[in-house]
């Protein structure tokens, strides 16, 4: 085991004793190094969460994207249900990765619009930039849904909340058709199929994996809600998960116990824990320099 102290922020890969050692000493990040649990983290971003140097990065993307969500193309996908969704389509030819993103309860509705608005903008436009589409040129989808991603009981509510039961959710069972359609419609690499979401969206890619386990390369999730899956679904699944410390929508333990349980099951999460970040963690997470080249490194065999 190597320990770097790390006063900025907690980043961990851990198993069985280190997990509970990091939790008490926030101040260090703790890598496991062995031959059954063994992944690189890629660097982070330079300075504290809130410093100035770090909220720069977060500022400038904001200046870099805007515009960018009008490559979007807007679509409809029908079956057993109706959803809205948008699509960019890359340049480049040949078969091309997609990456599909899964918005948080602020995108939920009908529009076609809210889902690539307001902190969605993060997650939605950071593939779309020049130099990420030179480099990795890819398909991005934004499906919309009016109902979650997850598996409601809506006739019954536990603390004025709806009830999370197991299985597919009808939101993730349209967004994975909507995907099914656009490997028929277009020259999408079916082994560099990436998931990515947040809050709602990041349930909504739990229950996505779960789904289908051998189906998409990486997932990278920001302060996924609570749902029926424990983290121990699709194992194999390459997954990198981001949550802030003073998160008072999804509490931070939330994420940390997903990990951990990943990890028991053998599992080989990545986790970045932002330090005095709220329910907001998306806008570090998509402004990592490292995830986007970590996520398209990334091969389904």
């Amino acid at each position: 085991m190597t320990i770097q102290k790390s006063t900025r922020r907690q980043v961990m890969h851990m198993c069985g004793a280190g997990l509970a050692a990091a939790w008490a000493d926030r101040a260090f990040s703790i890598t496991t190094r062995s031959a059954a649990n063994s992944v690189d983290i890629p660097p982070l971003a330079p300075g504290a969460p809130n410093s100035p140097e770090r909220t720069a990065l977060i500022d400038d993307f904001k200046k870099r994207s805007e515009g960018l969500q009008d490559k979007f193309e807007a679509r409809t996908f029908k079956s057993n249900g109706t959803m809205p969704y948008r699509l960019f389509r890359p340049a480049a030819s040949g078969k091309l990765p997609l990456v599909v993103y899964l918005s948080g309860s602020g995108g939920q509705g009908d529009d076609n619009l809210k889902q690539l608005g307001l902190g969605n903008i993060f997650g939605t436009r950071v593939w779309l930039l020049p130099e990420n589409q030179q480099q990795f040129p890819c398909y991005v989808v934004a499906p919309q849904t009016d109902r979650g991603w997850a598996k409601y009981d809506l006739s019954h509510r536990e603390d004025g909340r709806v009830i999370i039961l197991p299985g597919v959710g009808d939101g993730v069972r349209l967004a994975l058709e909507i995907v099914d359609s656009l490997r028929r419609e277009f020259s999408i690499d079916d082994r560099r199929i990436y998931i990515t979401g947040q809050s709602m969206g990041g349930g909504g890619v739990w229950n996505a994996i779960a789904a289908r386990p051998r189906f998409f390369a990486a997932a990278a999730v920001c302060c996924g809600i609570k749902s029926s899956e424990d983290g121990t679904e699709a194992i194999d699944t390459p997954l990198w998960a981001f949550h802030g410390d003073s998160d008072s929508v999804v509490p931070v333990t939330v994420s940390r116990d997903r990990v951990a349980v990943r990890l028991k099951a053998g599992g080989h999460p990545l986790y970045t824990e932002y330090a005095g970040v709220d329910h907001n963690s998306w806008e570090w997470a998509f402004t990592e320099p490292e995830l986007v080249k970590w996520l398209f490194a990334q091969r389904r065999s």
